[in-house]
């Protein structure tokens, strides 16, 4: 059962009220039913937690009425009309002043639900949107505040940080490209008791062996041509602090055999020097790669591994937490709008809804960038087809003609479909004329089947 969001049914027919009840629990979605608009009155409140579904037709009031409150309370909160054949026009009417969707008597259990669920769909995206706008600005100073987001993972990565930083242990990050594991580094320097020291960020990928070398260990001069003067490396840079190692997958397997050796001393001898320095360093290791299978087609230390993978903090892809796609993305739209000097974008459900359906290969690194984007007000290619135009359609929802002409296309298919193509018997059912329904089909560009009928 959602134990979040909640439908509130609007029905006076108790048969109907039932079925549609049932409809809703077999598909694991929560309802409260009412038999009246004016007790649903008090229950709809800005930020609801759920959709309503009303019936045209109730007693005293009707469900055109409640539609128009609940759109004054809360713009945002979607409503369905529950209507017969003889309300066409006003379903439309309600569309007009707000309603997301309208179903017509009768209609089958999988109608209700699909419309239900897509309505909150739109409702969780609206609300995490209006979360992610009122949310205040990370409290400067605090270690985990880079790390945005509430899901799941996210917390038990923040859990987990906030266990083992205070502990001299070195640690492994596992994530894939772009999905913030120096962020984690930092944060953990900063939580840590070294947070004083330096925090000395290298990436392994793409470096010759003898540069990586002298980047990592130092030099004295005169170690090899070209070195004039002593140089101190990362390791003995980062003393005092914590050393943090990205790609570490490509480092070459010599320079993983010096590693291990510092790790495991807590000593190192700089190029063309035989004195051994002691450092005191936390070393915090990134990789995107299985190292064990690495190891396994001896592409790396399984020993060193083993050293590193004391404590391997897991992060999870943007495609798994699109949770918190909201959130992230007010978080980058603050920051690109002070960058840029520009205002800050608004965070829509429209904008949310596309967003969750992308994969994002390049992950929070990915939607950063495309937040600049938008913020910048440019169109971005970031997500092909997908997404065109972030800086405009993203973030403007469709028209109120547009989606009156949507559903207006869909009920006429439906009815279509239901008399076999006859356009005579859906004209009547639809209570217009014939002449007018086959402009409608026209424009729409409403296709038959040949098999059936065009009129009786």
């Amino acid at each position: 059962m959602d134990d979040e969001m909640t439908v509130l049914l609007v029905e006076d027919d108790p048969d109907m009220q039932l079925a549609c009840r049932q409809a809703l629990s077999l598909a694991g979605i929560r309802s409260r039913a009412l038999d009246a608009a004016e007790p649903a009155l008090p229950i709809i409140t800005p930020g609801y937690r759920g959709v309503v579904v009303t019936d045209m037709r109730l007693p005293k009031s009707d469900g055109l009425s409640l539609v128009k409150y609940a759109h004054s309370v809360d713009p945002e909160l979607p409503c369905i009309m529950i209507t017969g054949h003889g309300d066409i026009n006003l379903a439309v009417d309600a569309m007009r002043e707000g309603a997301y969707d309208f179903i017509t008597k009768p209609f089958s259990p999988e109608k209700l639900v699909d419309s239900v669920r897509r309505a909150l769909d739109k409702r969780r995206l609206a609300l995490r949107a209006n979360l992610a706008r009122a949310a205040p600005p990370p409290a400067a100073g605090d270690g985990l505040a880079r790390l945005v987001g509430s899901s799941a993972g996210m917390q038990a990565v923040r859990r987990l940080i906030t266990e083992i930083a205070g502990s001299p242990v070195d640690v492994l990050v596992h994530g894939e490209t772009g999905t913030g594991k120096e962020l984690v580094a930092q944060s953990l320097h900063e939580l840590s008791g070294r947070r004083k020291g330096p925090f000395v960020a290298l990436n392994c990928g793409g470096m010759p062996d003898n540069l990586l070398d002298s980047e990592l260990f130092g030099h004295e001069a005169g170690a090899f041509t070209g070195a004039q003067k002593r140089r101190i490396g990362k390791i003995e840079h980062a003393n005092g602090g914590t050393l943090f190692l990205d790609e570490l997958e490509s480092m070459p397997m010599g320079m993983q055999v010096k590693l291990l050796r510092v790790l495991q001393e807590r000593r190192l001898e700089r190029l063309g020097s035989n004195t051994s320095i002691p450092v005191d360093v936390r070393v915090v290791a990134a990789t995107k790669e299985n190292l064990v299978d690495k190891a396994r087609s001896g592409q790396f230390r399984l020993d060193l591994y083993y050293r590193l993978n004391v404590v391997t903090v897991d992060l999870p892809p943007l495609r798994r937490r699109t949770d918190d796609i909201a959130e992230l993305l007010a978080h980058f739209f603050v920051l690109a709008a002070s960058r840029f000097g520009r205002p800050v974008p608004p965070v829509g459900p429209e904008l949310l809804e596309r967003l969750a359906a992308y994969a994002w290969p390049g992950n929070v690194r990915e939607l950063r960038n495309l937040a600049d984007c938008i913020a910048l007000g440019v169109s971005t290619p970031l997500l092909g087809a997908t997404l065109q135009h972030a800086s405009s359609a993203l973030v403007s929802p469709r028209s109120l003609s547009e989606s009156v002409e949507d559903y207006e296309r869909q009920l006429i298919l439906d009815e279509l479909r239901r008399n076999n193509g006859s356009l005579a018997r859906s004209a009547r059912a639809l209570r217009v004329a014939k002449t007018t329904l086959n402009d409608k089909i026209r424009r729409y560009g409403i296709s038959v089947a040949p098999s059936e009928p065009r009129d009786e």
